[in-house]
């Protein structure tokens, strides 16, 4: 498995396209006027104590007011709100918190009124972005992450990523972490600090209590609501992430963005620096690696996948909705049950692959082909399960009811994806049809159906632009059928034809259906 970043960079937005065995799985976006993302940090003011919710609504400068909810005040906010004031007042200069002297936690079931009032100024974190018509949703409990590390002021607690299973190295990790974190700070050690020796940690560390510092010296003159830290710039946030020695190359078509992924691979992984690529290309960076493709034919209410199989995909403001469908395929050779698994299985990686692509977070339910044998559901579960282990949201998956349905619950904390795939129909004034580039895929698709049942001497009518863009190039489309399908497709432009008409003859000249 190698896994490659596309980055694509225009005057205010930076595209970041993640391909897996060059397919498409994540697609990331920073554009400048994004002043609320995930991690950044707030001074703000509570605007009002709901009891009833058990919340607070506190202006961090958005339209909306953000929602706090109590369980997200963290348990040592009254020692925050007394540094706060004492920061933001002059008192205190100590922001290693060595002689800051911590109160009593809340109660872990109190109420919202009796900690928080009207007009209080307070620490806040983004940890929803804006969605739709609700504000930010927020938490008054600070983290700052690293790349092996993530800093939590307040806290005593070393936590430990359960993805590493050694007890052995997570004793170790404890100890060493342990021994490095100064007085009034917890640390939660990530998975990807797993075998890394102690300068490595304590050089993140550092890192991590310069950014909190810096932080707490802006407090003194911060207006309110104002940012006060923010989260790394959107590159090098991925790659704290999600870099790891299955990356093969980052390419980059920004010379200024090039020399700063440059330099922050060479801070986690110097071994790794030479992958990182400029582009200068005249194709666009994401034409030539195939991605404007991928997008096209990825987005939509319909996808189509492997062996004829699509899926339908239908949003709500509730949940979303996937429908599997086996398409017009047939298999002499294996039963319905077979048939029904093995589109089910193709389905399942493409879902894994959806939910991550669009960003798709709430409530998913999957109505995938039924299936009569309990194994075959179980195997369903079990890879749909493999499929999704890599991805960063939390989420949760309930096994296959009798039914056939797949209940999937995935963390959502920024808007969905939504890319429009339709164009304006040039055949008629209004309107609008599927990108050409999907009519091309529907061909591919419907000829290699045909070939299947039998078909040999194929003659395929379509638009003159259609039939230009199979014919045209080296190698043209049409020489990749030849060469994949040793079967000559003879195609003939048709002036009548609507722009994404087109129809297949026999030898005898009688059209296929």
């Amino acid at each position: 498995m190698e896994k490659e970043l596309i980055i694509r960079s225009s005057s205010d937005i930076v595209d970041f396209a993640l391909l897996k065995d060059g397919k498409l799985i994540e697609l990331h976006k920073d554009e400048d006027d994004n002043n609320f993302s995930v991690g950044d940090v707030f001074i703000a003011k509570v605007r009002k104590a709901v009891p009833g919710l058990n919340a607070a609504f506190v202006n961090v400068g958005y339209e909306k007011d953000a929602f706090l909810h109590y369980h997200d005040l963290g348990p040592q906010l009254p020692s925050l709100l007394k540094f706060v004031k004492r920061v933001s007042t002059g008192r205190h200069t100590d922001f290693l918190l060595r002689n800051f002297q911590f109160e009593k936690d809340i109660d872990k079931n109190g109420s919202i009124a009796n900690v928080l009032k009207s007009n209080q100024s307070l620490l806040v974190q983004i940890v929803k972005e804006p969605i739709s018509t609700k504000g930010p949703r927020i938490s008054s409990e600070i983290s700052i992450a690293g790349r092996y590390i993530v800093l939590v002021p307040f806290s005593d607690r070393i936590s430990i990523s359960q993805k590493i299973e050694s007890k052995e190295e997570k004793e170790r990790l404890k100890r060493l972490v342990r021994s490095i974190t100064p007085k009034g700070f917890g640390v939660i050690i990530r998975t990807v600090a797993e075998g890394k020796k102690v300068a490595e940690l304590d050089q993140d560390l550092q890192n991590l209590l310069n950014r909190w510092t810096a932080m707490c010296k802006k407090l003194r003159k911060a207006q309110f609501p104002s940012k006060v830290l923010s989260e790394m710039n959107k590159a090098s946030s991925i790659l704290r992430d999600i870099f790891d020695d299955s990356f093969s190359s980052i390419v980059v078509d920004d010379e200024t963005l090039y020399g700063q992924i440059k330099d922050y691979v060479h801070q986690i992984a110097p071994a790794k620096e030479s992958i990182v690529k400029f582009y200068k290309n005249g194709v666009p960076v994401f034409e030539k690696h195939g991605i404007e493709r991928q997008i096209k034919t990825s987005f939509g209410r319909t996808v189509s996948m492997a062996k004829g199989a699509y899926l339908v995909i239908e949003h709500t403001e509730a949940m979303h909705v996937i429908d599997v469908n086996s398409g017009n395929r047939s298999n002499k050779e294996k039963n319905q049950e077979d048939t029904a698994l093995e589109v089910n299985l193709i389905s399942a990686s493409e879902i894994a692959r959806q939910l991550r692509l669009r960003d798709m977070g709430g409530i998913i339910v999957v109505d995938f082909i039924d299936m009569g044998k309990a194994e075959n559901r179980k195997k369903l579960y079990n890879h749909l399960r493999d499929e999704m282990k890599d991805d960063k949201a939390k989420h949760k998956i309930l096994p296959p009811s009798k039914f056939g349905l797949v209940q999937i619950t995935r963390q959502r904390v920024r808007q969905e994806h939504n890319i429009k795939t339709k164009e304006e129909n040039p055949n008629a004034a209004g309107g609008e049809i599927e990108a050409p580039i999907k009519v091309i895929q529907k061909i591919t698709q419907e000829l290699e159906r045909l070939f299947k049942k039998g078909h040999k001497k194929m003659t395929l009518n379509a638009h003159p632009f259609i039939a230009a863009f199979l014919t045209k190039g080296f190698p043209s489309v049409r020489s990749k059928w030849f060469i994949e399908h040793k079967k000559w497709v003879k195609i003939i432009p048709r002036d009548a034809y609507t722009y994404l008409e087109y129809h297949f003859f026999d030898k005898d000249g009688k059209e296929i259906k």
